[in-house]
């Protein structure tokens, strides 16, 4: 599995830094040293409390762009990626949000992060940046010319978005995997802080045949061991920041106790994950 070559276990518990509004972004506070203090914060918090990995996400940056983000983001994110990379040594992974895939690209391909996050890979989508087509092919041509070894986790009827038609859940999966090459599939509940429910999560896993998926919204410490009994990861944010407010900081305490909650499931009942597949 990838998974097992990017974080050294199958299933891996994956935190997210979210950067607050850089430079050009219609929140822009003007101080980049301290958007740059925040993010080495929450990533030393994120490492101290167990996580495998990090995907670290302009998420602050509300309201996007459909695609293509402008120059002093990519300069933004690139000093911090490799800021944060210099401080802690696990996996680090990039999501250039709404969906500018081949900056996360290149920032990874610079500074030696492992994978990307694409909220649109394959379809068309409609968000409230308009509708998103998937460009699978110019993305995965972008990492052959860039000569780099990234993952591409890609999202399956992403949140805050609407598939134009009613495609199969099982159909996206297995178009994402097959035809458009993704390493691995995300699969959320329909916007931020809501779970998949467990019906599409085994959906899922049917479909990937052994490709990798993970929970990218709304797993917490409650219902973390029953989600990762049909997933192979997860992606967490918002309950591990202080009071489960997506506008705070992250908690090491939090992060330590989701991590604990994740693990006990994978790692000490691996004969219950088996009945509840």
């Amino acid at each position: 599995m990838i998974t097992e070559q990017i974080f050294g276990k199958k299933n891996p518990i994956i935190g997210v830094v979210h950067l607050l509004p850089l430079p050009t972004s219609a929140r822009w506070g003007g101080d980049l040293q301290a958007v740059m203090e925040r993010a080495e914060q929450e990533a030393t918090a994120l490492a101290a409390g167990g996580v495998d990995g990090i995907i670290i996400e302009n998420f602050f940056d509300a309201p996007f762009t459909k695609d293509k983000v402008d120059p002093a983001v990519i300069s933004a994110m690139t000093l911090i990626v490799d800021r944060i990379m210099s401080l802690v040594m696990l996996p680090i992974g990039l999501n250039v949000l709404r969906n500018d895939a081949i900056t996360g690209l290149a920032i990874a391909s610079c500074v030696g992060a492992k994978f990307i996050r694409v909220n649109v890979y394959t379809g068309v989508m409609a968000t409230d940046q308009g509708l998103i087509e998937g460009k699978a092919h110019e993305i995965q041509r972008y990492r052959r010319e860039l000569g780099q070894d990234i993952a591409i986790f890609a999202d399956v009827l992403v949140k805050h978005a609407r598939p134009l038609g009613t495609p199969n859940l099982t159909s996206a999966v297995k178009d994402t995997i097959e035809r458009g090459l993704a390493d691995a599939v995300i699969l959320s509940g329909w916007a931020t802080g809501l779970p998949p429910n467990l019906e599409d999560l085994e959906l899922a896993q049917q479909a990937a045949n052994g490709t990798p998926v993970l929970i990218g919204s709304g797993a917490d410490i409650d219902n973390i061991g029953e989600l990762m009994g049909f997933a192979d990861g997860v992606i967490v944010a918002s309950s591990i920041k202080r009071k489960g407010n997506i506008n705070e900081t992250i908690d090491p305490t939090r992060v330590s106790q989701f991590v604990e909650a994740a693990q006990e499931v994978v790692e000490k009942k691996p004969e219950k994950v088996k009945e509840m597949r």
